[in-house]
């Protein structure tokens, strides 16, 4: 065992949940040790920051809280205390400004992660936040003690008060495995199943639509899906083709819906718009034109400006007969079905949905059966499209769980149960 005087936060998890717990509890004076599996902090994060670190979004507090869905009455709480304008000032205050894309999204204004991060890491470790690499948690011992395996053995670590900050169970190689799941659950912790959110579908491709198609983008082209609790969502943008169905941003935008009623039905529909700047009765119109001795596909791009993968999708989900009647093929490209089959697997997909359920939080996110454990950012159950949406409420809860943390601590509760 080793022993840590005064009062130690042990945080588990370096991703931006975690690394918020940490600077709010080191900033509240305690010591904070920061424990991962991996080699280096962050990794999920700055992975996502590749391509343009979207950090949050600037849309208006109401609309931003209703990208939530049915947790928003959850995690409206931890966004008040720690939103949007909030995450901009932190960043800036880190030396990293941040402005407004043509989409409204936040982007640090050299758009990667990794300056962020580093300039984060500094400070934490300028106020004494310690970090131990390669450790892998494995629950709790018969004493109570934090068990870590690492490269030199089995580790025990007493700690006044743990927060959880694992991940969720997307992109494993990155260290969101979800092996915490069953550790918690052995403890009588109630956890929703991991499912894959923001993730692409299988749509059963034919072998020629695939080999000609896949990885082609889809655009411009409107999607509009009615999900199984009656909400219908409708969103102009684009998507991608794949080798085994769809993926990318609209399709994201749409995923919690169309997961959901793969699950109850055993498939989904969608309806795609691919022509959004026409509308019914002008293609009505515009097909209906005698053809002489032009072909379809000319006839197609001429008067509905639909050619290339557009087509290819035309005649991959329509039946030949539809082609004949131009009142037919034209309400198919406004309103082409397009039936998905099975999400993709959750290692793939860029979030999780499930995790630890909040009814088995108190109001700081302390396990009410596990006194002075508190969780935070992707293993607790919720869910948000791509946008901001997934670090901000990361952001926030890391830093709830954090403060919570504290506030636990100097309420002079006894040591934790185990």
């Amino acid at each position: 065992m080793e022993p840590h005087p005064g009062r130690l936060v042990a945080i588990i998890g370096g991703g931006p949940a975690g690394l918020m717990a940490a600077e709010a509890a080191s900033n509240a004076g305690a010591r904070v040790d920061v424990y991962d599996a991996m080699p280096s902090v962050g990794r999920k994060f700055l992975m996502a920051g590749k391509g343009g670190l979207n950090l949050t979004h600037s849309e208006p507090s109401e609309a931003f809280l209703a990208r939530y869905g049915a947790r928003r009455a959850y995690l409206e709480p931890l966004l008040t205390g720690f939103g949007p304008q909030a995450l901009r000032a932190w960043a800036r205050e880190l030396g990293v400004d941040t402005f407004i894309g043509s989409s409204g999204r936040v982007f640090p204004s050299g758009m990667k992660a990794a300056p962020l991060l580093r300039a984060w890491l500094h400070r934490l470790r300028a106020a004494g936040v310690h970090f131990h690499m390669r450790h892998r948690w494995r629950a709790w011992d018969e004493d109570g003690a934090l068990r870590f395996a690492t490269p030199q053995g089995e580790r025990a670590v007493r700690a006044d008060a743990v927060v959880l900050a694992l991940g969720g169970g997307s992109w494993a190689r990155l260290g969101s495995d979800g092996a915490w799941v069953p550790l918690l659950a052995a403890r009588g912790v109630r956890v929703a199943p991991l499912r894959p959110a923001n993730c692409g579908f299988d749509a059963g491709w034919s072998e020629h639509f695939r080999a000609r198609y896949a990885g082609q983008a889809v655009k411009p082209v409107v999607l509009a899906h009615r999900a199984p609790d009656g909400t219908a969502r409708r969103q102009q943008g684009e998507f991608m083709i794949t080798a085994t169905g769809v993926e990318g941003g609209l399709i994201y935008f749409l995923s919690a819906g169309l997961r959901d009623e793969i699950e109850a039905k055993g498939a989904a529909v969608l309806q795609l718009d691919l022509a959004p700047g026409r509308g019914l009765a002008r293609l009505e119109r515009e097909l209906s034109r005698p053809r002489a001795s032009s072909s379809l596909a000319n006839h197609l791009r001429r008067y509905a400006g639909i050619v290339g993968v557009k087509a290819g999708l035309l005649r991959e989900l329509l039946p030949a007969s539809d082609f004949a009647d131009p009142l037919r093929l034209a309400a198919a490209i406004k309103a082409l079905p397009l039936r998905l089959l099975a999400p993709r697997p959750l290692d793939e997909a860029i979030s999780s949905a499930g995790g630890v359920v909040f009814e088995a939080l108190d109001e700081h996110l302390m396990i009410k059966a596990l006194p002075g454990v508190f969780c935070a950012g992707e293993m607790l159950d919720w869910e948000a499209p791509t946008g901001g949406y997934l670090l901000t409420a990361c952001f926030a809860s890391g830093r709830a769980a954090g403060a919570g943390a504290i506030a636990w601590l100097d309420s002079a509760q006894p040591p934790p149960a185990r």
